[in-house]
C-alpha cells in the first residue's frame, strides 16, 4: 500500500514540477480526450469472512476527462462505478461503489521512445487521489461510506485512427479510512491505510479538437529536427555562396559566370548599356587595347601591327596551328580576362591583313549532354565574334560555327578540361 502511494504523488509531482527542456515548437495538436472504458474488479481487502467475488468479477466502469499540458505530460479526472456481487458460493451480498480522482498523466510512450518501435503504439502512467464512496444494498442497505483513494496505474495504447485510440488499462486503488467491507456485509478491522481495489478495463480514447493529432502520439523527433537544420544551413550556405565572385549571393544571382572585376546589377548581370552583348567594362578595355573601326580605316596596306609584329606569315602559322585560343570558364559564354590577349592577336592579323578572314570554331568539355555542349560551343564562338566585330573587324571577314565537344583529354582532370573550353581561329 505505501509503493502505491508512493508512486501516486510521485506521479502527481512530476506534474506540478517537471519542466520541458525545449519550449514547445508546435501547439497545433490536439490536448482534450474523453477515456471511455469498462472491464473487471476485484476488490482485494477489507472483505468480511465467507464473502468473495469471482476473479475477476464484472462489472466497472470508469471516464476520464484527460488535459495534456505537452505531449509528455498532462492532468486526468477520472469518474468511476464498480459494483460488487458475491460468488455462487459467497454469502449473498451487493454493493456499490463511487469515485472521482484527480491525477497526473505521464505519456512514457514518448518518454521511452515507444513510437520509434511503432508510431501506433503508445503507453500512459497515471496516479492520483480523490474520494470514493461505498454502500451496501443487499441483503442489508448500509450508509455511505466515504474514504479518501490513491490510485496509480498503467495504460497501453493503439492507435486506431487520428481521433480514436484503443487502451487497456490496470489500476490499483488505495483507501483511507475505510469503514465498511466492500461487500458491505461487515466492519474494516482498520481504518488506515488498508483498503485495496484492482480494476482492469479496455475502452477507447475519444480526441478533441481541430488539430491533425493528439498529443498522445505527437512525436518531436531531435534527430530529424537536427538533420533538418543541418540541411537548412547548407542549403543557406549554397544560396549565400558567392561563385562567380561578383558580389551577389548565388540565391538572386541571374548570371552566376559573370567574370572577376566586371561590374554587375543587383542581380548579379554584367552591366551592358549599349546592349550589345558585351559587358561595358571589358568593352572599354577592349577599346584600349585593341584596333577600333577607326584605326582601321586608317590603316595603310602593308604597315606593321599595333605590337611591331612584321613577320606575318609566323603569326599566321601560330593561329592556325593553336596557340591562339579564347579560353571559357565551366558553362560560360564570356571570354576569360586572361584571353583577351588572344583575341587582340586576331584583331592585329586581321588589321595586318585586310584581305584575310578567319573562321571562329567552339568547343566544350565532355560535361553535360552532347546536344547541350553543341550549342554552347556554337554561343561561345559567337560571342567571340561579337566581340571581334566590337573592336573593328568587319563581320562579312568572319565566320563561326560549334565542333561541340573536345573528348581529347581526360574528362575527370578539371585542369584538362579547361584547356577544351575555347575557340580557336583559323586565317586565310
Amino acid at each position: 500500500m505505501k509503493k502505491i502511494i508512493t508512486l501516486s504523488f510521485a506521479l502527481c509531482g512530476l506534474i506540478g514540477f517537471a519542466q520541458t527542456d525545449t519550449e514547445e515548437v508546435k501547439s497545433d495538436y490536439n490536448k482534450w480526450s474523453i477515456d471511455v472504458g469498462a472491464g473487471v474488479t476485484k476488490p482485494v481487502r477489507p472483505v468480511s469472512s465467507g464473502a468473495y467475488t469471482n476473479t475477476p468479477s464484472l462489472f466497472q466502469a470508469d471516464l476520464g476527462v484527460r488535459y495534456m499540458v505537452n505531449d509528455k505530460f498532462g492532468f486526468n479526472a477520472d469518474f468511476g462505478y464498480n459494483n460488487f456481487s458475491s460468488d455462487k458460493d459467497s454469502r449473498d451480498f451487493d454493493s456499490r461503489y463511487y469515485r472521482v480522482t484527480l491525477e497526473g498523466v505521464v505519456n512514457a510512450g514518448h518518454i521511452v521512445g515507444l513510437h520509434k518501435l511503432h508510431d501506433r503504439l503508445g503507453l500512459l502512467l497515471h496516479g492520483g487521489m480523490g474520494v470514493s464512496n461505498l454502500k451496501g444494498t443487499d441483503p442489508v442497505e448500509t450508509g455511505d461510506d466515504w474514504m479518501l483513494n490513491f490510485q496509480a496505474g498503467i495504460t497501453p495504447q493503439i492507435r486506431l485512427s487520428n481521433s480514436v485510440a484503443l487502451f487497456g488499462d490496470l489500476s490499483v486503488l488505495g483507501h483511507v479510512r475505510q469503514d465498511i467491507t466492500f461487500d458491505g456485509l461487515g466492519r474494516a478491522s482498520t481504518r488506515g491505510f488498508d483498503g485495496m481495489l484492482v480494476n482492469a478495463s479496455v475502452g477507447l480514447n475519444i480526441y478533441l479538437g481541430n488539430g491533425d493529432i493528439h498529443s498522445d502520439w505527437y512525436t518531436y523527433d531531435v534527430e530529424e529536427k537536427i538533420d533538418n537544420l543541418t540541411a537548412d544551413v547548407e542549403k543557406m550556405a549554397t544560396d549565400y555562396a558567392d561563385d562567380d565572385k561578383d558580389g551577389v549571393p548565388n540565391y538572386i544571382d541571374r548570371d552566376n559566370t559573370t567574370e572577376s572585376g566586371v561590374r554587375v546589377d543587383n542581380k548579379g548581370r554584367a552591366i551592358d548599356l549599349n546592349n550589345n552583348s558585351i559587358p561595358d567594362d571589358m568593352e572599354s578595355a577592349l577599346d584600349g587595347r585593341y584596333a577600333s573601326k577607326a584605326d582601321l580605316a586608317n590603316m595603310k596596306p602593308g604597315a606593321n601591327g599595333a605590337n611591331g609584329m612584321s613577320d606575318k606569315g609566323i603569326i599566321k602559322k601560330l593561329i592556325n596551328e593553336g596557340y591562339v585560343n579564347v579560353y571559357f570558364q565551366f558553362n560560360s559564354t564570356k571570354p576569360a580576362l586572361y584571353s583577351l590577349g588572344a583575341i587582340n592577336t586576331l584583331v592585329t592579323y586581321m588589321k595586318d591583313n585586310p584581305s584575310a578572314t578567319a573562321t571562329l570554331t567552339g568547343y566544350a568539355d565532355e560535361l553535360g549532354s552532347p546536344a547541350y555542349n553543341k550549342n554552347l560551343s556554337e554561343r561561345r564562338a559567337k560571342m567571340v565574334h561579337d566581340v571581334l566585330v566590337a573592336s573593328g573587324v568587319d563581320a562579312s571577314r568572319l565566320s563561326h560555327n560549334g565542333n561541340g565537344e573536345d573528348a581529347s583529354v581526360d574528362k575527370n582532370s578539371s585542369e584538362a578540361r579547361q584547356l577544351v573550353r575555347r575557340v580557336t581561329f583559323r586565317v586565310n
